[in-house]
């Protein structure tokens, strides 16, 4: 996948622009996983929300690769 996205007529790598959509999505959903009780078991948070974050990049990355994610989004 090594494509580009256009963003306010910025090309930009879209290997950053779906990091930084997984981060955005990794911090929003941040507080609900440490509000669960299964928090207390978790060795390490630190651990749970890198893991989440690269969960989070390969699926939006697999979703671009089979393209039902956008290639240039109607910002302009």
């Amino acid at each position: 996948m090594i494509d580009e996205i256009q963003i306010f007529g910025v090309y930009v790598p879209a290997a950053l622009a779906w990091a930084t959509l997984a981060a955005l999505i990794a911090y929003l959903t941040r507080p609900f996983l440490h509000r669960l009780p299964l928090q207390r078991l978790n060795w390490h948070p630190g651990i749970l929300d890198l893991a989440l974050f690269a969960v989070f990049w390969w699926c939006l990355a697999t979703l671009a690769d089979a393209h039902v994610l956008p290639a240039e989004l109607p910002l302009r």
